[in-house]
């Protein structure tokens, strides 16, 4: 009986030395970084390219490997049936999800009004143009809905991959993957070429996060160094409503839906706890794709599901950015002095609902998507961003950690929704933890 007991239970994962635990080396590289910004300021400030550095490595394959898991999920499935259904649950979800997000943030920051003491004189704002910083204000132009669709499609195949432009890569690998799968056996040899592609790709990508650490050191130590740590207070109000607002929206949107789905959340972020450590750091979501996408499957997901989901989460589900959005959106109202009634902000929520999907379009920067949002509202000054300018570093890594949390709890739900999900590997991978690296 005992024999067979202990052949039924799932294999215990060798301890592996902490200090070759990815997360562990992060986490030190983050403290490092941020004592050297603090006393090494002139030094820390130089250190921008590593982080830089490592953010374009990754960029460089993000485009390809998503092509190729979309293509070979798809392709391998065959069943375009059964495509169609996991793209429309994931596009339900990821619609539900983001108003609710959005519905918190407005809430939250109308309770709390961070930005109530300030009174900045909005005519301070009014004539800005140019740049602010660095970020166009003719980027602040909003587009409409046919702009937005036109933009889903590249004006050539390989426009998207150049681009880093992820809708117009999820879009072209999709139609691809479909007409790969209806060429039926004629196909196979492009499917197996695809195999061996996101094979190399994968390669690449781990032999990239050895730098991780780096990249972590250089990004937070140039970020501490430039602002300061007075910068982490300077409004200090935004900041602690921002995060105590991410705080709300996992415990009552993300932890109830794992709750549905049968897994534990908190064993979930230990698990990918070194993805989250990492866009701490770095504040980029393309950062953690691919090891993000491997550890998802290995964690019981279906291949297709992981392949299809994960990326259009990246073009469509921004839980964080949408927190982002309107809290910040309302905190600068509140700071310039500019009336906004509950008609105004059910318009701004529509606003939102259109803009936060243009995060992925817009050469990753949020600033430039809040400022077409706050084009689009056409009360409250786009020049106001100024204000925020200074904290913004330490406000991404909060709405990027939740992004990408919230894209891992998605699939996992979309993936089970479907019936793509082998709930006992997901068990038994998220009590053994996260193997190493």
């Amino acid at each position: 009986m005992s024999e067979a007991i202990l052949a039924a239970a799932p294999p215990k994962r060798a301890r592996k030395p902490l200090y070759s635990d990815l997360s562990v080396q992060v986490l030190i590289a983050l403290l490092l970084g941020i004592g050297l910004g603090v006393w090494q300021p002139d030094i820390g400030a130089q250190l921008k390219p590593l982080g830089d550095a490592f953010i374009k490595l990754i960029q460089m394959v993000v485009g390809p490997i998503i092509f190729c898991t979309v293509v070979h999920g798809i392709a391998s499935m065959r069943d375009l049936g059964r495509v169609g259904r996991i793209a429309f649950k994931a596009i339900v979800y990821f619609e539900v999800v983001t108003t609710i997000a959005l519905v918190i943030g407005l809430v939250a920051a109308n309770l709390l009004q961070p930005g109530a003491g300030m009174k900045a004189d909005p005519a301070l704002f009014t004539q800005v143009s140019g740049t602010i910083q660095g970020y166009e204000a003719e980027a602040a132009k909003a587009n409409g809905i046919a702009d937005f669709l036109l933009g889903i499609i590249p004006s050539a195949a390989v426009d998207g991959f150049a681009k880093g432009n992820v809708l117009q890569i999820l879009f072209f690998s999709v139609l691809f993957a479909c007409g790969l799968a209806a060429a039926g056996d004629a196909g196979k040899p492009v499917l197996d070429v695809v195999e061996g592609a996101t094979k190399s790709l994968f390669w690449i990508i781990r032999m990239v996060m050895k730098v991780a650490p780096l990249g972590a050191f250089g990004a937070i130590a140039f970020s501490v160094a430039k602002f300061g740590l007075g910068s982490l207070v300077s409004l200090g109000a935004l900041v602690g409503e921002f995060y105590l607002t991410c705080l709300v929206f996992v415990l009552l949107v993300l932890l109830p839906v794992s709750l549905w789905a049968r897994f534990s959340l908190w064993q979930l972020m230990r698990y990918i706890r070194a993805e989250l450590l990492l866009v701490l750091g770095t504040s980029s979501s393309e950062s953690v794709f691919p090891q993000l996408s491997a550890k998802l499957t290995r964690l019981g997901a279906e291949e297709s599901a992981v392949g299809l989901v994960l990326p259009t989460g990246y073009a469509f589900n921004h839980d964080g950015t949408c927190l982002y959005f309107a809290a910040v959106t309302v905190f600068l109202a509140q700071a310039t002095q500019t009336a906004l009634g509950w008609q105004d902000q059910l318009a701004l929520l529509g606003v939102l609902l259109l803009t936060s999907k243009g995060g992925a379009g817009v050469a990753g920067s949020a600033l430039a998507v809040l400022a077409m949002t706050l084009a689009a509202t056409q009360t409250i000054p786009v020049g106001s961003m100024a204000l925020i300018l200074g904290i913004h570093r330490v406000l991404s890594a909060a709405f990027v950690f939740v992004n990408i949390l919230g894209n891992a709890v998605a699939t996992l739900v979309v993936a089970k929704w479907e019936g793509a999900l082998d709930h006992k590997q997901l068990t038994a991978e998220l009590a053994a933890g996260p193997s190493a690296g």
